[in-house]
């Protein structure tokens, strides 16, 4: 089924509410578990503190020509769920008396690109791509370590990533279903180029901590390729889509 702006957007305001994290636990973590996974934890929590004026900017465009006010309302609850996590991250790195990263090239690359995107279309299957890396690293990074508080962070991490794919998948297929065929066949090639892109910039920045949780390249590639093409998959379906949002409401 294909859900509502404001279906997502309450949820999202729902989701905030809740507690997964007990800050009362102390971190737990010791050097050679810290030394493998430090630099992905940093460069991970750098890039969920996003302020996603960006995405909000393509979000309005697409409000507009879709006559859906209220997505615009659903992504700013998305960004601020992201945001949870990176500061969620962030005073892990503090409690364990670490610095906090200033840049990285990874997010530094994205940020570039982002930059200059203006199309919801483009947003949202990458959007996608990184949230379905996100997911294969926190559940590495949960496996890398048995430090109880990091464990629980990725958890919280995991169940909301588990809806943030949700939401964009199903904001793609209500872009995909107004294209025409040929259309499709080119936008299909360009989603794949983007996914060989991330899919290795993930991996060749971050293996060291992948293989920490017992996830190597060949498994890494398997998880994300299943990923990707169930969300291709996604898009070719006839879900059933409640009258409302064939409205525009």
């Amino acid at each position: 089924m294909i859900h509502s702006s404001t279906f997502w957007k309450q949820h999202f305001q729902h989701n905030l509410t809740l507690q997964r994290v007990d800050w009362t636990v102390p971190p737990a973590i010791g050097p050679e578990e810290k030394g493998r996974v430090l630099y992905s934890l940093k460069a991970w929590q750098l890039g969920e503190t996003s302020d996603g004026r960006h995405l909000l900017a393509a979000a309005r465009r697409h409000a507009v020509r879709t006559g859906d006010p209220v997505y615009v309302e659903a992504v700013q609850e998305f960004i601020r769920e992201e945001q949870k996590h990176g500061a969620n991250l962030g005073r892990y790195i503090d409690a364990i008396g670490e610095r906090r990263a200033r840049s990285d090239w990874g997010d530094t690359l994205f940020r570039k690109v982002r930059y200059f995107n203006r199309s919801m279309e483009l947003w949202t299957i990458t959007v996608i791509i990184v949230e379905s890396a996100a997911q294969v690293f926190y559940q590495a990074l949960h496996d890398a370590t048995r430090c109880p508080l990091l464990r629980s962070i990725c958890t919280d991490i995991l169940l909301d990533e588990a809806h943030h794919i949700k939401f964009q998948n199903e904001r793609m297929w209500t872009i995909f279903q107004r294209k025409g065929f040929y259309w499709k066949a080119l936008s299909l090639l360009l989603y794949s180029v983007l996914f060989f892109g991330i899919l290795h910039a993930v991996w060749y920045g971050h293996r060291k901590a992948f293989r920490a949780g017992g996830v190597g390249r060949a498994e890494f590639m398997r998880r994300m390729y299943y990923k990707f093409f169930t969300t291709v998959k996604f898009l070719h379906r006839a879900p059933e889509v409640p009258r409302f949002v064939l409205a525009g409401a």
